[in-house]
């Protein structure tokens, strides 16, 4: 019993890192789930995020209000959605090349203005605790009736504690699964992806839905980049995004498309970036220190072995990425 109290106590605090690494990857993976369910390929949903993570950082420093740092993160990601969406829907671009115009965008861009608005190398001025989304007081006292060792640890690390942000996210994927599995919208946007032939036919736009879609994944994207800029962090960096967007899109193949198996697969690259980090600088037995770049490039190790063979088959909807024109 008390090696399973000591173990708890060690792991706590590596599971409660790895829920909140997840949910930046969360949201970007729910995002792309939305736009590739409608048969639109999102591979920009890193300038997306990186966009919104600016966007959000310069405006919670303006207006002094982490809602605020929200609101322009979720406008900036919508608007590259839109753009997104008139090349790809609109102008049945190829939507690959679409989704990289907009992370190289994205990228530039941020450094770009970062630098011209502020002069700090692309930055944007550090937050104060209350231009921030910190911690909320989910607790009511069960923390101090369960101590702080074993089920108190895991209580007070992992279930209570987070900021809004995070407890929205996992909000997200139960909304999601339900929009989509249990709603006539959700069948019709769904059907668009797999038949949008079948769904013109019954009469209902298919381009309308495919722009609500993107729409939804710029809010969900605006939502990942705030959480890296106004609650994670305290302000924007360069670059800060560092391929979680590419990320979640291997998260969103991992899962085969599904809004639980999204959890599950953004959980698993949380937690092991948590070890990861937990195990930097820390000799291991018969190999010494390991350089800390190795621990840096597990979660991408990890998705090339995961999707070299070892999922299953994974199928995307059968119209995804195919621009639709309608029958004359």
């Amino acid at each position: 019993m008390t090696d399973a109290l000591a173990f708890l106590d060690v792991a706590a605090p590596v599971l409660g890192s790895g829920l909140r690494l997840a949910v930046p990857l969360l949201f970007a993976c729910l995002a792309g789930l939305w736009s590739e369910r409608s048969g639109v390929v999102d591979i920009g949903l890193e300038g997306k995020m990186l966009a919104a993570a600016f966007a959000g950082g310069a405006a919670a420093a303006q207006f002094h209000s982490p809602w605020a740092g929200l609101a322009a993160a979720i406008l900036a990601a919508v608007f590259l959605s839109l753009v997104h969406g008139f090349a790809a829907i609109t102008q049945r671009g190829n939507q690959i090349v679409s989704g990289t115009a907009i992370n190289f965008l994205a990228a530039g861009l941020t450094v770009l203005l970062g630098q011209v608005w502020y002069g700090e190398g692309g930055r944007t001025p550090q937050l104060g605790a209350g231009d921030r989304f910190l911690g909320v007081g989910l607790d009511f006292g069960i923390s101090r009736a369960l101590g702080h060792d074993g089920i108190g640890a895991l209580w007070s690390e992992v279930i209570v504690g987070h900021n809004i942000l995070v407890y929205a996210a996992l909000a997200a994927v139960p909304a999601t699964w339900w929009v989509l599995w249990r709603t006539r919208f959700g069948l019709r946007l769904r059907a668009v992806g797999d038949n949008p032939h079948a769904v013109d036919t019954a009469g209902v736009s298919v381009a309308g839905l495919r722009y609500r879609a993107v729409i939804v994944c710029g809010v969900l994207c605006g939502f990942a980049g705030a959480y890296l800029a106004v609650a994670q962090s305290a302000g924007f960096v360069r670059d800060m995004t560092a391929g979680k967007g590419f990320i979640a899109l291997a998260a969103l193949v991992f899962a085969k498309w599904k809004p639980f198996n999204a959890l599950g697969a953004c959980l698993l690259f949380g937690l092991l970036d948590a070890v990861a980090i937990r195990l930097q600088g820390t000799p291991i037995p018969g190999i010494g220190t390991v350089p800390v770049q190795v621990f840096q490039a597990l979660p991408y190790v990890l998705t090339v072995v995961l999707l070299a063979g070892f999922i299953g088959r994974s199928i995307p909807p059968k119209a995804s990425g195919i621009p639709y024109t309608k029958d004359r």
